[in-house]
């Protein structure tokens, strides 16, 4: 019985078991993601993890077998199925992924697709079968060292200077076709040539071993090869030919350290055969700067050698500036305490030293400066005559301002007040345009030429509210400020100083005590000043300022038009810093031969400017970029020709009657006066514009700065006599004039036609009853400030007085001490100019007498003289008994007589007859023989002697 119901489960279950069977419950599953490799030469995909499918329906038979797998495309859709997937083992769900065709790991190094398994259904025939979820599969296609390196030249040259080493002579370069990086690099390089003298690293930079030398080989050839990380060698090897170069040296090749420059030249090039050599050296940036030092010669530059006042007249500037810093002199003395400096252009540079050295305007020149229109020009230097710029001075660490112009001004019927100062770098302009209603505005500037310790030329225009500043000729904006602050007013009084500003609160209390106390100063300059001028009215043309500035010597270049592409050219106002810049070593060598030295004074100031040329280089290979070093040389400027000046025209002697002088024009000293100016030289025919060679006379287009009348031996005694000049025609001419007792000097730049009307305008006038017979005066004129001189043209005037004039008692005594006088000869008498002579005029009756007195007096001298020596002679030879041969005797060979032609005056004036002179003069002549101590003062003969050692010899 318990058999039978033991059967009867068991068959129960296994129907059940067969009923279930038909149950296909649930689906596959797989892994989410696999990663995959395979190689190139294989097409079994290696599977990460491996590929089982498992089914919780097992162990039924179909609904928990694994029936196969299908490949799908890429997560994208896109590609073709190039892998497939079969079962190897149903029951186990086990898989395997394979190519359908062999991989290239060159062309697709990659694949990814996905993967889905189903399971084998209800029955044999599937039916209704279960898939899995799909399964992301990345496939990697591992590399197979199936290519060799290739060079990428077969053939690699290259050429380097001798004697040195370089760390890279060349580099090889060879690639590998491989996939991935362990066959694709290239691992090494290596010279199969063997005793060469190069090396060569992993990277396949080639370098020498050993300095190479040319004349023993000029031509180095080997082979390399290379090998990837696989150790597959080189399909072929390289060739590598490296050629010696002589040695070369960079940098400037022709440089002369010597430049001369011959004053009218012209423009001369400075480096006519200066190229730069980089020895092949590749640079892609190349600058040179080339600096012309030129401070010394004058302020900045070698300008024209005038002051700056008569600079201002060449350059035609407008009329009615004020020195405001004039020489000293008893009509401009508030600037003799202040230190001055020597100057080239012999204009004063004066010295401030931030304290005590101020100069205070007289209230009779602010006067004149009223108005808000003006023209403010000074040339500034800060630091002293020896300073060296140090850091802090150039940035001006200064805590206060330094004040250089301080002024308060009448304008209509209100004051103005405007303070120049300089604060660090910055330069400002406070200006108070009414002192009593508006507030102050300042401008400011920053500028770098305030601190650089060097001389710079401002030129500051006013036309409220318009404020123009130019610097070196170069024109700068300024920032306005309105200072609205708590400023005390000044007080309504006209005044004026240069180099300080005064205190407001001692200016107040100098009002309310109503006393003068000592003025107390603040804001002190410290640096040097010249040519501060201030001009009311309308302002300066740019021109004017431009020429005030402009250097007549520099640094230019030759031809803008054949300048290379690329290139630029750079050059500062004073013309002492030229830039050039280019990238192409070509252009850049005719650009450099193209700079020129040009001096246009036709009288250019000898000496030495320093030069200098600063060349930068930029380099693709920085690290072996050249690195020139700066070049030194010189520029000398050779000593110009001297002008001639020659004063003509004039004869040496004026004589005219005594009346015309005492007339109220007086009498024209020089009126033929003819000034020539002559210099010949060589002409630059390129810079003059002319055909052919040429020599230029110089002889009207001079320029002169100063004349200069002066009496000689006594200076002019005003209550008699005085020098009179056309003070219109010197007005006209814009000259100035000092007329004093001991000179008269014209000064000013001006043309030589000029200062001939000038000076034939010069008169000599006496006063009436002025007893003088001759007066002499000297003329000389100079240009370039003293620089080159005329010939000083003596002239001596006569006065011709009548008879009854020269006998009168009150004229007796003078006449006398005039014909006495020891420059007088009678035979200056020929070179007098006697136009239309008096009818009572006694000279020529008094100079025929003097003629003939002398002539004979001199007859019975040598007569009466040879007749002594010959009695000597023969009493020599009476007496010769014990004398010997060769005694000693007198040599008359040598006989000087020397006679006073003034002796006869008196005979001429009725003392002594004419028939007895000739015995007095006898007697005289033998007492003077005889005792010579006892000779008249007034009568002298001088019997000179000479002994000799030779016999007597008769006369």
């Amino acid at each position: 019985m318990d058999t039978m119901n033991f059967l009867s489960f068991l068959l129960l279950c296994l129907t059940s078991v067969a009923s279930g069977n038909k149950a296909n419950k649930h689906k596959p599953w797989i892994e989410t993601e696999y990663q995959g490799i395979v190689m190139e030469n294989d097409n079994t995909v290696l599977l990460n993890p491996p590929l089982f499918a498992l089914d919780k329906d097992a162990p039924l038979h179909y609904a928990g077998e694994i029936c196969g797998f299908k490949v799908h495309n890429g997560p994208s859709g896109a590609g073709t199925v190039q892998f497939e997937a079969v079962v190897l083992d149903r029951s186990t769900g086990e898989g395997l992924v394979r190519s359908k065709e062999p991989l290239d790991c060159e062309s697709q190094r990659e694949h990814s697709f996905t993967i889905q398994a189903y399971d084998c259904g209800e029955g044999p025939d599937g039916v209704n079968s279960k898939k899995s979820h799909k399964a992301t599969v990345h496939v990697r296609v591992n590399d197979v060292n199936e290519f060799s390196p290739v060079f990428v030249e077969r053939r690699y040259e290259a050429s380097v200077p001798e004697g040195r080493l370089f760390d890279r002579v060349v580099r090889v370069e060879a690639l590998d076709a491989d996939c991935s990086p362990q066959y694709s690099q290239i691992c090494f390089y290596d010279i199969i040539t063997p005793n060469v003298p190069f090396a060569i690293d992993n990277d396949g930079n080639i370098k020498n071993t050993e300095p190479l030398d040319s004349k023993r080989q000029r031509v180095h050839t080997f082979w390399v090869t290379a090998f990837d990380c696989g150790k597959n060698r080189a399909q072929a090897d390289a060739q590598v030919v490296v050629t010696v170069k002589p040695s070369c040296k960079p940098g400037w090749i022709g440089w002369t350290k010597r430049v001369e420059y011959t004053p009218g030249s012209g423009s001369i090039p400075l480096f006519p055969s200066l190229h730069l050599e980089t020895c092949e050296e590749t640079v892609w940036n190349i600058q040179a700067t080339v600096e012309l030092q030129t401070g010394h010669i004058g302020k900045g530059c070698d300008r024209d050698s005038y002051s700056d006042r008569s600079v201002r007249r060449l350059c035609g500037a407008v009329r009615g500036e004020v020195d405001l810093l004039p020489p000293p002199s008893p009509a401009a003395n508030w600037t003799s305490a202040l230190p001055t400096l020597p100057s080239s252009d012999s204009s004063l540079v004066f010295s401030f030293n931030g304290s005590n050295h101020v100069a205070v305007v007289p209230d009779s020149v602010v006067s004149g400066l009223s108005g808000d229109h003006f023209t403010l020009q000074l040339w500034m230097r800060r630091g002293g005559a020896n300073i060296q710029a140090s850091s802090a001075q150039t940035r001006g660490n200064r805590r206060e301002e330094e004040t250089i112009v301080c002024s308060t001004v009448k304008n209509d019927d209100s004051l103005s007040h405007y303070s120049l100062s300089v604060h660090g770098c910055r330069l400002s302009l406070f200006y108070w345009p009414d002192v009593s209603a508006a507030r102050p505005v300042k401008f400011l500037w920053k500028l770098e030429q305030v601190c650089d310790s060097e001389w710079h030329h401002l030129s500051l225009s006013v036309q409220f509210p318009s404020v123009t500043l130019y610097v070196d000729g170069v024109t700068f904006d300024p920032a306005l400020i309105h200072d609205n602050g708590a400023i005390p007013n000044p007080v309504a009084r006209q005044r004026m100083t240069i180099g300080a500003c005064w205190e407001p609160e001692e200016e107040q209390r100098e009002i309310l005590n109503n006393t003068i106390p000592e003025v107390k100063y603040i804001g002190g300059y410290h640096g040097l000043l010249s040519g501060v001028t201030v001009r009311p009215g309308s302002v300066e043309p740019h021109s004017v300022v431009e020429c005030l500035y402009a250097c007549r010597e520099g640094l230019d270049f030759g031809d803008l038009e054949t300048l290379g592409s690329g290139m630029k050219v750079h050059v500062n106002p004073s013309q002492s810093v030229l830039v050039l810049e280019g990238d192409d070593i070509e252009s850049f060598n005719r650009a450099v031969q193209q700079v020129t030295y040009r001096n246009s004074l036709r009288f250019a100031t000898p000496g030495v400017r320093p030069l200098k040329l600063i060349t930068s280089l930029r380099c693709f290979n920085e690290e072996s970029c050249l690195s020139l070093k700066q070049l030194e040389g010189y520029l000398v400027v050779l000593q110009p020709d001297a002008p001639q000046i020659s004063l003509s025209g004039v004869g040496p002697h004026l004589a005219r009657p005594a009346p015309e002088f005492e007339s109220p024009r007086g009498v024209p000293l020089f009126p033929e006066l003819r000034i020539v100016c002559s210099l010949s030289h060589a002409v630059n025919t390129a810079a003059q514009g002319m055909e052919g060679g040429a020599l230029m006379s110089d002889a009207v287009a001079h320029t002169l700065d100063g004349c200069e009348v002066q009496p000689l031996g006594e200076e002019l005694n005003p209550e008699r006599e005085e020098l009179l000049v056309d003070m219109d025609v010197v007005r006209e001419r814009g000259l100035e004039i000092i007329n004093t007792t001991a000179y008269i000097a014209i000064t000013g730049a001006e043309s030589i036609s000029v200062y001939e009307d000038v000076l034939r305008s010069v008169r000599y006038r006496l006063a009436k009853g002025s007893a003088r017979f001759e007066r002499r005066f000297r003329l000389s004129c100079s240009e370039m400030n003293g620089r080159y001189t005329s010939n000083e043209l003596t002239l001596e005037v006569n006065f011709l007085h009548s008879l009854d004039s020269l006998y009168h008692p009150s004229h007796l005594l003078a006449s006398q001490q005039q014909f006495l006088h020891p420059s007088h000869h009678a035979g200056e008498l020929s070179g007098h100019t006697l136009p239309n002579p008096h009818r009572n005029s006694v000279v020529p009756g008094a100079a025929t007498v003097i003629i003939m007195v002398c002539v004979g007096f001199l007859v019975v001298m040598v007569i009466l003289g040879v007749f002594r020596i010959r009695s000597i002679h023969r009493r020599g030879e009476g007496s010769r008994g014990g004398a010997k041969e060769g005694g000693s005797q007198w040599d008359d060979s040598a006989l000087t007589i020397i006679v006073n032609p003034m002796e006869s005056y008196e005979s001429r004036m009725g003392i002594s007859a004419a028939d007895t002179e000739a015995e007095g003069e006898e007697e005289e002549e033998e007492e003077a023989a005889e005792s010579p101590d006892e000779a008249s003062d007034d009568q002298r003969i001088i019997i000179k002697k000479e002994a000799r050692d030779s016999s007597v010899r008769r006369y």
